[in-house]
């Protein structure tokens, strides 16, 4: 009965009144949903045939409903990424016209173009009877005054701040903060100093702008394993608010694409074939760079320093000038003896005479027990350190044995082959890429083919394995002073 009568009011309608009507359904669906909303704006680019930006907006809006504080959005660039978090930002202050945003990306020109195009489209006024925001959202308006481009309010007390980096940012709290492509490209992407700077920046100057409830999203193609959302993944994590993940990419492993209708598979080969293939899979494939084709996929992790049953110490000196001295302490594992961890790292360019008293004094810390023996590379200058080091060993009043051996084996050939005996028995403290960031750099940016222009940090690692690995049948020879009966039992002194 119902259905006969809505049909009998829906057919004396006329065909202006039912445009109307049809509207205002619209209007009401694009209200409740942001994929809606989305497809209302842009029709042209928000099609049924990208479901990749369906889910976008679909987990967009479950997370600004849900108690998750933390989203990191990777997609290739292109597809949409930008355009519909800023018509996030639109559909948000429509639906509570009281929020605080700040929308932040890697230069200033970005991160305005960002906010004009939000306050504009709140702003516009239909003059040939299409769809505008107010016909959605006619609570929403921006306050009379607060037309600035970069910092703008709305008349609920809402108020919006686009910056960047090396902007500024003033006194207002933020209940959203989103960051916009914050690494502007491959120069920075392999700077750590700058990765460090904007992270610092993120940090130190944004998150201090709290408001109760405050939700972070990052939304960039990826670089580098440190870039601000691999940060933002690890740091979150560890701290209890693991962020919701968004990836894709732009070729998907059965050979389709992404999005066709963006990014055709003719035109991705013509891009593999133009660009750094390094910076092709980190943009599109959303592969850091440091990780692509690397040699150490993982290691093993402690959060608390392990029983030891002794400890001891590699040292690979530096060779040339322009090389590093590595220092690795390790300890053998009371609960596995074939498992070792890294207790402490010297990596330094350094010249000898700063370095000699430094490995003396990593020889004589605090550990689980005493360092017993320390095995120094003598190729280059290494029987000299390892005298003087034994000496000032003796002046601070530590026991470790220092000895020294001469490597004959091929380097690239020793590091490849202990490395899966590495990531299964090394293991490394749990923020060991802040506590040792240069030799962290190292190891995970080192390579399968062995191409790096240094390779100290690498080499150092291995002695460690061959140290554990040395069958007790054969005996590492190498040339000691000190107490030597300290020695391993297969470390026998000349």
């Amino acid at each position: 009965m119902q259905s006969s009568t809505l049909s009998a009011r829906l057919s004396s309608l006329t065909s202006d009144q039912l445009a109307d009507l049809e509207r205002r359904v619209l209007n009401r669906k694009a209200w409740y949903s942001l994929w809606q909303y989305c497809q209302l704006i842009a029709p042209d680019f928000y099609t049924e045939d990208k479901a990749y930006l369906k889910d976008l907006c679909d987990q967009l809006q479950t997370f600004w409903a849900s108690d998750e504080r933390v989203m990191v959005v990777n997609m290739p660039p292109r597809h949409g990424k930008s355009r519909t978090a800023s018509l996030f930002v639109e559909w948000m202050l429509g639906r509570d016209p009281t929020q605080k945003i700040i929308t932040v990306s890697y230069n200033e020109e970005l991160s305005t173009t960002f906010a004009r195009t939000v306050r504009n489209t709140i702003s516009e006024v239909s003059g040939d009877g299409s769809t505008v925001y107010a016909d959605i959202f006619p609570l929403t308006k921006i306050a009379p005054g607060e037309g600035s481009v970069k910092l703008w309010g709305t008349t609920d007390g809402g108020k919006y701040l686009a910056t960047s980096p090396t902007g500024t940012v003033t006194g207002m709290g933020a209940n959203l903060i989103v960051c916009d492509d914050l690494v502007k490209n491959s120069m920075e992407a392999y700077n750590e100093r700058i990765l460090e700077q904007k992270w610092s920046y993120f940090t130190d100057t944004l998150l201090s702008r709290r408001e109760p409830g405050q939700k972070l999203i990052f939304i960039m193609t990826r670089w580098a394993t440190r870039d601000p959302c691999g940060r933002a993944l690890e740091h979150f994590t560890e701290i209890g608010y693991p962020p919701r993940l968004i990836t894709c990419k732009a070729q998907q492993d059965d050979g389709s694409m992404l999005c066709d209708s963006i990014l055709t598979a003719e035109d991705y080969n013509v891009i593999l074939k133009t660009m750094a293939p390094g910076i092709v899979r980190a943009n599109y494939q959303q592969e850091p760079v440091d990780v692509q084709n690397r040699l150490y996929t993982s290691f093993r992790t402690y959060s608390t320093v392990p029983s030891c049953l002794k400890v001891m110490a590699y040292v690979d000196t530096a060779d040339e000038g322009s090389d590093y001295l590595c220092s690795i302490v390790f300890g053998v594992l009371a609960e596995d003896p074939r498992d070792v961890a890294v207790l402490d790292v010297i990596y330094t360019q350094a010249p000898m005479e700063q370095t000699e008293p430094m490995v003396a004094r990593q020889l004589c810390g605090e550990y689980p027990v005493r360092v017993s023996s320390a095995h120094i590379e003598s190729n280059n200058g290494g029987r000299g350190f390892a005298r003087a080091v034994q000496e000032l060993v003796r002046q601070y009043n530590g026991s470790a044995v220092v000895g020294w051996f001469h490597q004959t084996q091929n380097k690239k050939a020793r590091i490849l082959t202990a490395a899966p005996w590495l990531m299964a028995h090394c293991l490394m403290p749990e923020h060991w890429a802040d506590r040792w960031p240069e030799f962290w750099k190292s190891i995970v940016t080192f390579t399968s083919d062995g191409k790096a222009e240094h390779d100290d940090a690498e080499d150092a690692l291995t002695g460690v394995c061959e140290i554990m690995t040395a069958p007790k049948r054969t005996s590492i020879r190498v040339k000691a002073t000190g107490d030597r009966s300290r020695l391993p039992a297969h470390i026998q002194p000349y």
